[in-house]
C-alpha cells in the first residue's frame, strides 16, 4: 500500500513538473494567457496530462479539416471516387452529370467530348447539365467579404473546374507604358488597367462586387510577366464557356443552348467519365490545407448521407451522426463549414484532443497527417523529425496546431494548441506553438 502511495505521489509530482514547464513557456511568450488554449492527452490511456483553457471555445482555423474530413471519409468510404459523366439518350441528347469534382479541368471536358466524337456522336440535339449534386450556396457561413479575391478561398459548387480560379496574365511592355493584361481562357471580365511597366513588380487587385462583379481594378508596376490567380465570381458561366470550348475542340456540331436538366434514369448509356480518387483529396486537405477540396468533400458526404442534394445542413446531420457513432460529445462546439475558414467555427482544445485520442487507433489517419518538413510544415518543426504528425491552421489573428507527438520517453501524446490573439504577430504565435511542443517532446 505504501509503495502504491509513493508511486502515485511521484506521478503527481512528475505531472506537476510537466505542467510547470508549459506554464513557464506560455508566460515567457508575452502572449495574453487568455488567448491561449492547450490540451495534451496520453493516446494509450486517454488521460489528460496537461490542460490550459481547455474548455474555452476558440477558433480552430484549418485544424478543423481533420474532424470534417474524418467524418466525410467514414460516410463516403475511402474508395470513393469523384466522377463527371457524359451520357447519351435514345433521342441523341447529351447529359453531363456533374460530381462537383474539385480536380476537374478544362482538358477533362475535352476528353469527354472527344470520346463522344469518336463514338460518332456528331450532331447532338441537346446538351444538358445535371448539377443537382449540390445546392446553390457557394460560400461558407461567416466567410469574410474581403477574402473575395483570395485564391485560397474560391467559391465551390457543382460546377467546380480549373480550381475555380481565373488565370490573369500581366505583361510588361515598354518602360513607363501601360502593361498588357489578359486572361488565359476567355471569361467576360473588364480590366481597369492602372499598371505601368517599371523597374519592379508590385501589383494589387480589387473588385467591387456590389457595383460591378465582372470588373477588376489592377494597379501598380510590373517588370516581368506575372500570372495572378483570381477566384471566379460566376462558376456556372465559366463552366458553360469551357463546355462550349470543348464542343468546338471536339468538332461536335452543336449550336444550341446548354441548359440545366436532371439525368433520366432509363434509356441512356454512358459515353465516358472522368474520375479522381478520394486519396488525392486527403493529401490536398491535410497536407496542403486546400479549402476548395475540403468544402467539396464535406458537402459530398452530406449529400451521400441523406441520398439527396448536398447542402451544409445535410453535412451537419452527417457530422453529428459521426460524432455519436464514435462516442464524441459535441454539445459545446460549433462547426459551420468544412475547411475552418469561417471565424464562426468554435471548438475546445479538450474536444480536439478527445477526437485525436479516438483517431489514434487508425494508422491511416495518423500517417495521412504531414510530418516535419511536409505540406504546411515544410519549413517548420524540423526539430522533431518523424516524431510529429500534425495539422496546422492560420486565419487572421488565429493560429493553431493539433496532432500527435512521440516524446523522447517513447509515449505518444495527442495535443491541441489554439492561439486567438490579434495583438501578437503570426510568427510569435507559431513560435509559442513550437516551444510548447518541445516541452511535450523533451519533458513528458
Amino acid at each position: 500500500m505504501k509503495k502504491i502511495f509513493l508511486l502515485s505521489l511521484m506521478l503527481l509530482f512528475a505531472q506537476n513538473a510537466f505542467a510547470g514547464a508549459i506554464d513557464k513557456t506560455i508566460s515567457a511568450s508575452g502572449i495574453n494567457k487568455g488567448a491561449v488554449a492547450v490540451s495534451v492527452k496520453d493516446t494509450q490511456t486517454g488521460k489528460t496530462v496537461y490542460e490550459f483553457n481547455e474548455t474555452k471555445p476558440s477558433v480552430p482555423a484549418s485544424t478543423l479539416k481533420m474532424v470534417t474530413l474524418s467524418a466525410s471519409i467514414d460516410t463516403l468510404g475511402k474508395n470513393y471516387e469523384f466522377s463527371t459523366k457524359l451520357y447519351k439518350n435514345t433521342n441523341n441528347e447529351l447529359y453531363l452529370k456533374l460530381g462537383a469534382d474539385p480536380f476537374l479541368t478544362s482538358s477533362s471536358l475535352n476528353k469527354l467530348f472527344d470520346t463522344a466524337r469518336s463514338k460518332n456522336i456528331v450532331e447532338p440535339k441537346n446538351l444538358y447539365i445535371d448539377d443537382y449534386i449540390f445546392d446553390t450556396v457557394e460560400w461558407g457561413e461567416g466567410w469574410q467579404w474581403d477574402d473575395d479575391l483570395n485564391p485560397l478561398m474560391p467559391k465551390y459548387s457543382s460546377y467546380n473546374i480549373d480550381k475555380n480560379l481565373l488565370n490573369i496574365v500581366i505583361a510588361p511592355t515598354t518602360q513607363g507604358a501601360p502593361a498588357n493584361i489578359y486572361t488565359t481562357k476567355f471569361y467576360p471580365t473588364t480590366f481597369m488597367n492602372l499598371v505601368t511597366t517599371g523597374n519592379s513588380t508590385n501589383i494589387t487587385l480589387s473588385r467591387a462586387n456590389n457595383i460591378s462583379p465582372d470588373m477588376l481594378t489592377i494597379e501598380g508596376t510590373v517588370k516581368k510577366q506575372l500570372l495572378k490567380e483570381v477566384p471566379i465570381n460566376n462558376l456556372k458561366r465559366y463552366f458553360v464557356l469551357r463546355c462550349e470550348d470543348a464542343l468546338r475542340s471536339s468538332k461536335l456540331e452543336y449550336f444550341g443552348n446548354i441548359v440545366q436538366k436532371k439525368t433520366p434514369e432509363s434509356k441512356i448509356y454512358l459515353v465516358d467519365e472522368v474520375k479522381h480518387p478520394l486519396s488525392e483529396a486527403v493529401k490536398e486537405i491535410l497536407k496542403n490545407s486546400n479549402n476548395l477540396v475540403a468544402e467539396t468533400v464535406f458537402k459530398l458526404a452530406g449529400a451521400k448521407f441523406v441520398n439527396n442534394t448536398g447542402s451544409f445542413e445535410n453535412s451537419q446531420k452527417m457530422l453529428n451522426a459521426y460524432f455519436d457513432k464514435i462516442g464524441l460529445k459535441h454539445t459545446d462546439i460549433r462547426i459551420v463549414d468544412g475547411s475552418g475558414v469561417s471565424k464562426n467555427n468554435m471548438l475546445t482544445a479538450d474536444f480536439m484532443t478527445e477526437f485525436l485520442v479516438k483517431m489514434s487507433k487508425s494508422e491511416d489517419f495518423k500517417t495521412s497527417l504531414p510530418t516535419s518538413g511536409e505540406g504546411t510544415l515544410a519549413n517548420r518543426m524540423l526539430y522533431f523529425k518523424d516524431n510529429l504528425r500534425a495539422k496546422t491552421g492560420t486565419h487572421c489573428s488565429e493560429s493553431a496546431i493539433a496532432g500527435y507527438i512521440t516524446a523522447r520517453s517513447g509515449k505518444t501524446y495527442a495535443f491541441d494548441i489554439m492561439i486567438n490573439d490579434p495583438k501578437s504577430k503570426t510568427q510569435e504565435k507559431k513560435s509559442l506553438e513550437e516551444y510548447i511542443i518541445r516541452d511535450i517532446y523533451n519533458k513528458f
